[in-house]
């Protein structure tokens, strides 16, 4: 089964976005996201309505951050995604009168709701700007690295510029 990866792509793009000054386009951010325009402005449709990003038309538009980073957290973002499924295992119910299903599902089902509400509770003490800080002291440590030889080391970092370019 295919794990969903809204939450961190989108969490990828927005901050991407945050490190630019002015708008990005969905393409852009499709294409940083390896999906279609429109799966991306549908996406960012739920995250406008929720404050953190707003969009212009036009020439010269595109989607721009607007919300204060230290104010929105993983789970605000989960949440604006529609709260996609956090756990990819679930429980069997081909036989919902079989007691040895109940017993097991009722077992099963009480730890995926410990797992989900711990999950749910972390990503609301973690915010975009802890996120962002991450970000930046790693970069920071990237920059301190001496280079060998020939040896280009390619990091992600290049696609906040390429991204927005297009």
């Amino acid at each position: 089964m295919k794990s969903d990866s809204r939450l961190s792509g989108v969490l990828h793009v927005l901050l991407h976005m945050a490190e630019r000054e002015g708008p990005s386009t969905s393409e852009s951010l499709a294409r940083a996201m390896d999906t279609n325009p429109v799966v991306v402005r549908r996406v960012m449709a739920g995250l406008r309505d929720r404050g953190f990003v707003r969009s212009e038309k036009g020439h010269g538009g595109g989607w721009t951050i607007a919300c204060d980073l230290r104010c929105v957290t993983l789970r605000d973002v989960y949440e604006a995604l529609g709260e996609p499924r956090l756990l990819a295992i679930g429980n069997r119910s081909d036989a919902p009168q079989c007691l040895v299903e109940q017993a097991v599902n009722a077992a099963l089902g009480d730890a995926f709701a410990e797992a989900e509400a711990l999950l749910l509770h972390r990503f609301g003490e973690v915010t975009l700007a802890a996120l962002s800080a991450d970000f930046h002291a790693r970069f920071a440590k990237h920059r301190q690295r001496p280079r060998r030889g020939r040896t280009v080391e390619r990091t992600h970092t290049h696609t906040i510029e390429e991204m927005h370019d297009a």
